[in-house]
């Protein structure tokens, strides 16, 4: 039924699965996918979306290294939205509104698409194990499939437990059954393992909302898109809406709360700290009376609704009740309740920074497995395994992203250094040096070094240097040129400006912060120059930010050396901290378990300080 030998065999067919497929896959791995059901590769288990804030970044990074989650989200769009426009450029955010349908099918497509992409559908109910090596898998048939290597990518499916009030059942996901044995057998081999929570809101029937009640939530008037490649943006656009609960709502919601399972004790478990339940809101923030809700379409053509804001576990009918009384929603009819759900996952510390266990060689965890949340967080981590899965084997050096390299960078490293107790989300505020991390570049960051592990297409790299080309001209062009103050006057009146007495380079006052590149468009030679050259919205968009943000960028890339200069620094493998008694003791235990690979690595780990770093510098003959 299979091949002798799969280089590559990946569980789970989420977005983490997907992406894991798709890179070894595009690698030259023979890869075979094997996941409990081929319908739902590339589902969206909770809301029909794609990126957001931070969110949005990682799905430009996947892409710029040549993954797919950028195109199937763009093809499958029905609304786009760049987030946080009025803020900086580090704070920009795409955003896209999905047909959910269509979005799972994108998926299966291009995965088919794949050369060396095989399929099986059935559950892995365990490894094997040779020695200390991952050598395959073994179905709930009995099957034994051998693989060069194994990615686990479990999502929310192992020893999966859904809760509906007082009602508790088995599942990985409403209307799929979970997947038992991995947890035991990584369990009895050495592996820490724990619980996390997370939740999704009702679905309801968009034909029994009443949406002039609403605000509408349309999407921006000149949509973008995710990808670099030539995928046609949106012409027609699907809106959202919004509402909110009130106190009327919230004390119905409180009726049930002795029912809930979060209040109860049936649920023990950390749901994510940034996307609570809407009991949990009411809880932790009594002093609000209303909290929003957004009404998303599911897709272009079904009448499925997703109640972004309203995740809970409390009993349907208390759900039913409450959601009755929400503005607009006064003859709601139900597709299914929200619902929590419980499931196994391994803390990240116990993982390489290639993703890589350090326990078993070859075995590799991508997705919730590690605690995280988020559709973004789980296909870059994927495609990251997948990566290194088809280099190691190969005996290819490995591929990792710095922090300062891309968002990728500091959410593996997050997870590895640090560990996580409760489901981790990526923020801006978690990059120190987001000011580098734009979504506008990161093919200029990723391209380069998706093409090098011969995952970007030429097609990709041809791109985004002839993007690098232009842009970099246009900025020298600013350099080089005069404006006359007869001509730039009258704009800098208009932005209320101070006037210039005397020609100047436009690059000096193109540097102000009122100055936009629509300004600058005033000027003939600017407006010549881009007619003449044909620059395009990214190439005039990188080059402006290039010019206002340059001191900005400078100094962040300045840091950002200085400490790779710790970087450098490299820790023996198997260093013994025990013997060093001039370590705290925190210290010495915290390094020990997380056997860090770096001293700059080490001084990211939480419990080691300063000084702890200071006395292996010194043992380091530094």
């Amino acid at each position: 039924m299979f091949e002798k030998e799969y280089d590559v065999i990946v569980v789970g067919g989420g977005h983490a699965g997907a992406e894991a497929a798709a890179a070894a896959a595009n690698m030259g791995s023979k890869t075979l996918l094997v996941t409990m059901n081929l319908q739902t590769i590339g589902q969206m288990s909770c809301n029909p979306a794609m990126g957001g804030i931070a969110k949005g970044q990682i799905v430009r990074e996947i892409d710029a290294l040549g993954g797919y989650s950028g195109i199937i989200s763009d093809k499958s769009a029905i609304q786009f939205k760049m987030l946080n426009k009025s803020k900086g450029p580090a704070m920009w955010s795409p955003r896209t509104q999905n047909d959910r349908m269509r979005f799972a099918e994108e998926w299966r497509l291009a995965l088919e698409r794949t050369p060396n992409v095989d399929f099986y559908q059935e559950m892995v109910m365990g490894l094997l194990v040779k020695g200390e090596r991952v050598v395959g898998v073994r179905t709930s048939l009995g099957i034994d499939i051998k693989g060069r290597s194994v990615v686990l990518t479990n999502g929310t499916f192992l020893n999966g437990l859904i809760h509906i009030g007082e009602k508790q059942f088995g599942g990985g996901r409403a209307g799929e059954k979970a997947a038992t044995g991995i947890t035991e057998q990584l369990s009895a081999i050495g592996f820490d393992s724990g619980r996390m929570k997370t939740g999704t809101p009702p679905r309801v029937d968009g034909r029994s909302l009443d949406y002039t009640k609403m605000i509408p939530q349309p999407g921006d008037i000149i949509p973008e898109k995710f990808s670099y490649l030539d995928i046609p943006l949106l012409t027609n656009q699907r809106d959202c809406h919004m509402t909110h609960t009130s106190k009327e709502v919230h004390e119905l919601l409180k009726e049930g709360f002795d029912r809930s399972p979060m209040f109860n004790g049936r649920i023990k478990s950390i749901g994510p700290r940034y996307c609570p339940s809407i009991e949990d809101k009411i809880n932790r923030f009594a002093d609000k009376d209303s909290h929003q809700i957004f009404v998303e379409p599911e897709g272009w053509d079904t009448v499925e609704v997703y109640v972004n804001g309203f995740s809970t576990s409390l009993p349907e009918d208390v759900q039913f009740k409450a959601l009755r009384s929400v503005k607009g929603f006064e003859h709601v009819k139900f597709f299914r309740p929200g619902y929590a759900i419980e499931y196994d996952y391994f803390p990240p510390t116990q993982l390489k920074h290639t993703l890589e266990t350090k326990l078993i060689q070859n075995l590799y965890f991508a997705g919730q497995i590690n605690g995280t949340t988020g559709y973004e967080e789980a296909a870059s981590q994927g495609l990251m395994a997948g990566v290194n899965a088809h280099l190691k084997i190969n005996e290819l050096p490995a591929f990792t992203l710095q922090r300062d390299e891309a968002y990728i960078g500091v959410l593996i490293d997050d997870l590895i250094t640090k560990g996580t107790e409760e489901p981790y989300r990526m923020f801006t505020s978690r990059a120190e040096y987001r000011t580098l991390l734009r979504q506008d570049n990161a093919d200029l960051r990723l391209t380069p070094k998706g093409y090098a592990i011969g995952l970007a297409s030429e097609e990709r790299l041809h791109k985004m240097q002839e993007k690098e080309k232009k842009s970099d001209a246009f900025i020298d062009f600013f350099r080089n040129t005069s404006f006359s103050p007869e001509a730039m006057n009258p704009i800098l009146e208009e932005v209320s400006s101070a006037p210039v007495r005397q020609a100047d380079k436009m690059y000096k006052v193109f540097s102000r912060p009122n100055v936009t590149m629509e300004h600058m468009l005033q000027l003939e030679e600017v407006a010549n120059y881009v007619d003449t050259h044909e620059l395009g919205r990214e190439v005039m968009e990188q080059a402006e930010i290039q010019v206002k943000y340059s001191g900005y960028i400078a100094k962040e890339k300045n840091n950002a050396d200085k400490l790779q200069r710790l970087e450098n620094i490299k820790i023996p493998e198997g260093f013994d901290y025990t013997k060093l008694r001039s370590l705290s003791y925190e210290a010495r235990e915290k390094l020990q378990a997380i056997k860090p690979v770096t001293i700059s690595q080490a001084s990211r780990i939480s419990g080691v300080s300063p000084s702890d770093i200071s006395v292996l510098l010194v043992f380091m003959g530094r």
